[in-house]
């Protein structure tokens, strides 16, 4: 019979966060603890980590969630998809505290990345700052070796960001950096073609959510027209559904989706929506959304069994002065998970 408990922590960001939300300094994040009586010495650990502001469950009553949905787990020994497809972060929490605890250690999946065998290519994340930040960190990311780079644009002078791209694609053309930006609903329907136009001499990769989301007839006219290809990320965010996945693919048409399983349905919705999206040709990859490790080795486990081929979002998970250690480490522009590195006590991190 399985038993659960729910550990809340404070994770604290080595530096600032600026997102289009504003600037984390701290992160909630709730852990679901699995345990099973008929096998005392085995333990799952799944994370449950709602964006403020962002996520369709960062709700008031949230803690109470948590608990009926645990409480109906301990009851059935199943995870109820249906009911929980409103809530992605616990239907999350659930499904990967499953799988921790049957795999009996970090390594979730069998796959060339689980063994230590294979990484997966990530692109290189640039924070939203003032321009002279922005600048450094290119840099940073340039020299450790990344060919793929994401930068955050809408949060300084849009001149100011055509700078920093021109400075980029100065030093390195397409071939040896691919760039993505993701301006978080940044431009408006009115000026976003323009903008749009503007970012395309660059040659770059893709251009996340340019307008806000929920403004579907306006997405759709911009990705049918679009010079530069278009990624949906937040417009994601509460279609639950697939019936409403479906009308919102069809509507829209986008170039890609950007797949956030804390966010989107926990690993089931996520994979749901990239079987859905190949069928209409459109092409996908997977990000985290700011969790600590634990809930990023299992992320990047299930993305290894999707077999990706795009650099995926995967390298989040250092953002944390208290973030506990695991086999995952980034060489060169790669995500590597390490089997042969000791499992790291993740109980007496949860302070149990």
């Amino acid at each position: 019979m399985f038993h659960t408990r729910i550990i809340k922590k404070q994770l604290h960001f080595k530096q600032p966060a600026g997102t289009s939300r504003g600037v984390y300094t701290t992160r909630n994040v709730w852990y679901i603890l699995l345990t099973n009586s008929n096998m005392p010495h085995r333990y799952g650990v799944g994370e449950c980590a709602p964006l403020p502001d962002l996520s369709c469950d960062d709700l008031p009553h949230y803690d109470q969630l948590l608990a009926d949905a645990c409480k109906d787990f301990e009851q059935t020994g199943k995870i109820n998809k249906e009911n929980l497809l409103p809530y992605p972060s616990i239907l999350f929490g659930l499904e990967t505290a499953l799988l921790h605890f049957k795999a009996g250690s970090m390594k979730l999946q069998d796959t060339p990345f689980s063994r230590g065998e294979k990484g997966i290519a990530i692109n290189g994340l640039i924070w939203m700052g003032n321009f002279n930040e922005m600048y450094q960190r290119i840099e940073v990311k340039m020299q450790q070796g990344f060919r793929c780079i994401k930068l955050k644009i809408g949060a300084i002078d849009f001149e100011k960001e055509l700078e920093l791209l021109t400075h980029i694609r100065r030093h390195f053309g397409p071939k040896q950096i691919e760039l993505r930006v993701d301006a978080n609903g940044a431009f408006t329907p009115a000026d976003a073609f323009e903008k749009l136009q503007c970012l395309s001499q660059f040659h770059l990769h893709s251009i996340e959510q340019p307008i806000r989301a929920g403004q579907w007839t306006e997405m759709a006219r911009l990705c049918s027209n679009t010079p530069l290809p278009i990624a949906l990320d937040e417009e994601l965010i509460g279609i639950n559904q697939r019936k409403q996945k479906i009308e919102l693919l069809d509507t829209i048409r986008p170039q890609y989706i950007i797949l956030k399983p804390s966010l989107h349905g926990g690993l089931c919705g996520a994979e749901e929506w990239m079987k859905l999206a190949a069928e209409r040709g459109i092409g996908t990859w997977v990000t985290s959304a700011l969790e600590s490790n634990i809930g990023l080795n299992a992320i990047a486990q299930w993305c290894a069994t999707q077999h990706p081929i795009l650099p995926q979002g995967l390298g989040t998970g250092l953002l944390y002065t208290d973030n506990i250690d695991c086999p995952l480490h980034i060489k060169g522009d790669c995500l590597w998970f390490q089997p042969q590195q000791a499992e790291p006590d993740i109980l007496n991190w949860l302070e149990l």
